[in-house]
């Protein structure tokens, strides 16, 4: 009853702190928590700002497998449920409902907003063509249209501005609407106000799309097909997310099987499960207490595989629990050897503090105060739950049989153990094919029919390029503005030579302020203006009383302040500038997107003379993870070296020392030749495995040593490690079957170093029974 009691004691804290917990617990998923500081500009860009780029932001829609008209009328019903969604920062299907891009307070402003004043002057010759133009247009199938804007617009610049804000490589339209070029497909544009780096975002947007297609489809047959960035990102977060989950369950399940058959008890995996969840719980709250911008979700899903380990703990109690000796003896002659794998390990993980990286620093301290909680609740706690033992699971004749095996395999020395590990060093630089990887678009592979419809997609919309960028700085918004200005000769340039197919800049949309004060002069005062206008009509069907709106407009426009980036916040304009205009205090950066570009050279050259940079954020990402590795690579230096300083001061005996740590660092080198000669290029991910693997080979290795030469520890030692290894082989073996990248990489580098590391501690660490030649 005293256990019951205790065990349910220990249950319900731990209940009460994950129901206290979990609720404050602010999960993030901003990768450039785990990037580096940027050092160039490409770098900068693309940590700062890559995330709310007007290429990340995009979601490229079709819909098909209807007749054109109903897909022109789901089309059309899609962009009037999602005009108004705060989700939504444009969206746009080529629909004749485009003047809802020019609110009513920026109506007078189309004149200092439209290219016109530019070249013409609101004379009586220029107005007078207009009115007869527009006689014209009310005889034909755009009257409706036109009709209303009569009054106030006679020169059409509310229709001037919408053409100049159509994309630079429009589709076709058919029934009023976008389709591709076989005009099977309905298409559309959206922007999101969700950034890249926000997947919780790019999933809310993507919900309300799918809510709106329902609601217009309406049992027709159509479907919707959703490409870009965002799209990818919540598809292969929601395929890690299952698979893991299944991979997951499967090897829990497979850990309760092994648990229960190494033990002969169904109380076991409930015993070793208490510490574990405890270590998870505890590194959680240590995280959100530390960090309360928000703890990044991988983070967690790291420390729940590294804290692995953990799970180590109380089997090596379990196993060394002997007849006749009461649990807390048996934990305390544990507690030495318990100790310094833990404090080895920890101080390994702090060493990631040096890495400079957040989402590092969060790691270690997930990892840190896991793996003391785990040890100490195993020490101290969990003897307290378990009866005496009825049985010695050593003591088995299969057991025995497997020693007496083991125990005559040659142990390997020094000289041996440095030419193995000169080898694998050798082998693992000297393989062919690239040693690291850099190319982040392998590390989360979008399926091969997604990116054929992405290409297609952007192809048919003009949507820009994902990779390169054209970048204007200067001392603030209005520089940028100017520079763009005159960029925009030489970008025609350019298309009309075929190195780029269309391109978008902020200037498109909002002129800058000298250009808007050259375009007022322009403008003529009311007097002359109502001169001019009578005189335009007086050979027209128009009555002059009918243009008053025209006039007001006008004279408001003269004496308007010139828009700037705040005024356009309340329209949809915004939403097309605000990821192609950076304002960061001291500098501003005007970002061009490009689409169709096939020429990058002569871009870079055409564009260097004004200022503009082109940017190619591939290249800038490859160096960004370079500049990462080489950070990571110097915090494992670190860890081996704080390691081994922890190791020593524990064990205290030079040759102890060298016989713990040598399976650890030799079998690090082995597995890396293994993956190389497999023709598997390195990157982060296998990093931080090879040290969730050296962390077990350093357990695999202590206990080999606390063993020493007595056959009884022997077994018991042979027991706890098998059970140890044997759980973790078949939780990481399953994750080495994943199609997951980021998942495979994990499984097959912790399972391959958990057999390295099992081997390499039999040949080196283990003690000579009594008798046996050295």
């Amino acid at each position: 009853m005293r256990r019951l009691g205790l065990a349910a004691t220990w249950l319900a804290v731990l209940l009460l702190v994950a129901w206290w917990l979990l609720p404050r617990l602010q999960i993030s998923s901003d990768l450039r928590d785990f990037m580096p500081a940027p050092q160039t500009p490409g770098q900068k860009l693309l940590i700062d700002e890559l995330g709310e780029g007007p290429g990340s932001r995009l979601l490229l829609v079709a819909l098909s497998g209807a007749e054109p008209s109903v897909l022109a009328r789901q089309s059309e019903g899609i962009r009037e449920r999602l005009a108004d969604d705060a989700r939504f920062a444009v969206v746009a299907n080529g629909g004749d409902a485009g003047m809802e891009a020019i609110p009513g307070y920026l109506r007078p402003y189309r004149y200092l907003l439209s290219p016109t004043l530019d070249e013409q002057r609101f004379d009586a010759a220029y107005l007078a063509g207009e009115l007869e133009a527009r006689l014209q247009d009310l005889g034909s199938p755009a009257a409706g249209m036109i009709e209303p804007l009569l009054p106030a617009d006679p020169t059409l610049e509310s229709l001037v501005l919408l053409d100049q804000w159509e994309p630079a490589h429009a589709p076709q339209r058919l029934h009023g609407v976008w389709f591709d070029q076989a005009g099977r497909q309905a298409l559309m544009l959206l922007q999101t106000h969700a950034a890249g780096f926000d997947p919780a975002g790019q999933e809310a947007a993507l919900a309300a799309l799918d809510d709106a297609f329902a609601e217009a489809s309406s049992g027709s047959g159509s479907r919707l097909l959703v490409s870009g960035p965002g799209a990818f990102s919540v598809s292969i977060g929601q395929r890690t997310a299952a698979e893991a989950s299944l991979l997951g369950g499967l090897g829990g399940l497979a850990f309760v099987l092994l648990m229960v058959l190494a033990y002969r008890s169904w109380k076991a995996p409930l015993m070793a499960a208490l510490p574990v969840a405890s270590a998870g719980l505890a590194g959680m709250a240590a995280v959100a207490w530390l960090f309360p911008g928000g703890v990044h979700g991988i983070t967690l899903a790291f420390g729940f595989t590294l804290i692995g380990i953990a799970a180590d703990y109380p089997i090596h109690l379990l196993s060394h629990q002997r007849p006749g000796i009461p649990p807390g003896a048996g934990a305390k002659a544990l507690g030495r050897t318990l100790g310094i794998g833990v404090v080895s390990t920890c101080i390994a993980y702090l060493s990631f503090f040096a890495a400079g990286v957040d989402g590092l620093r969060q790691l270690a301290v997930f990892t840190v105060v896991g793996l003391a909680t785990a040890m100490l609740t195993t020490r101290f706690l969990l003897p307290a739950l378990l009866a005496l033992a009825a049985r010695d699971v050593a003591d088995s004749r299969l057991l025995s049989r497997l020693h007496a095996v083991v125990w005559r395999w040659p142990r390997l020395g020094p000289a041996t153990v440095a030419i193995i590990a000169a080898v694998a060093a050798a082998v693992a630089l000297l393989a062919p094919g690239p040693f690291w990887q850099n190319d982040l678009s392998r590390l989360t592979p979008v399926p091969e029919d997604s990116l054929e419809l992405d290409a297609r997609l952007r192809g048919e919309l003009g949507a820009p390029d994902v990779r390169y960028l054209l970048t204007v700085e200067g001392i603030d918004v209005e520089a940028v503005l100017q520079a763009s200005e005159e960029l925009r000769p030489v970008l025609d340039d350019l298309r009309r030579q075929g190195a780029i197919e269309g391109y978008d800049l902020a200037a498109r949309y909002l002129p800058s302020v000298a250009r808007q004060r050259e375009r007022q002069a322009r403008l003529p005062d009311g007097a002359t203006l109502a001169a001019s206008l009578d005189e335009a009509l007086a050979d027209s069907p128009f009555r002059p009383d009918v243009f008053a709106p025209f006039l007001a407009d006008v004279g408001q426009a003269r004496v308007a302040a010139p828009l700037r980036p705040a005024d356009l916040e309340d329209s949809m304009l915004h939403g097309s500038i605000s990821g192609l205009l950076l304002d960061q205090g001291d500098k501003a950066t005007a970002l061009v997107s490009l689409s169709g570009l096939r020429d990058p050279a002569a871009v870079a050259a055409a564009v260097e003379p004004l200022g503009a940079r082109l940017l190619d954020l591939k290249q800038a990402s490859e160096s960004l993870v370079a500049a990462y590795r080489e950070r990571v690579l110097w915090a494992l230096a670190a860890a081996v070296l704080l390691l081994v300083v922890a190791v020593s001061v524990g064990l205290r005996e030079p040759r102890r020392v060298a016989r713990v740590l040598a399976p650890m660092l030799v079998t690090g080198l082995v597995v890396v030749a293994v993956l190389r000669v497999a023709g598997v290029e390195l990157n982060l991910f296998h990093l931080v495995s090879l040290i969730l693997a050296a962390g077990l080979g350093l357990d695999y290795a202590l206990f080999f040593d606390h063993a020493g030469s007595r056959r009884e520890e022997q077994l018991h030692t042979v027991h706890a490690i098998g059970v140890c290894s044997l759980t973790t082989l078949s939780v990481f073996a399953l994750l080495a079957s994943s199609q997951i990248p980021v998942l495979r990489a994990i499984g097959v580098t912790v399972a391959l170093g958990v057999a390295c590391n099992l081997l390499g501690a039999l040949l080196i660490a283990r003690h000579r029974p009594p008798g046996q030649a050295a």
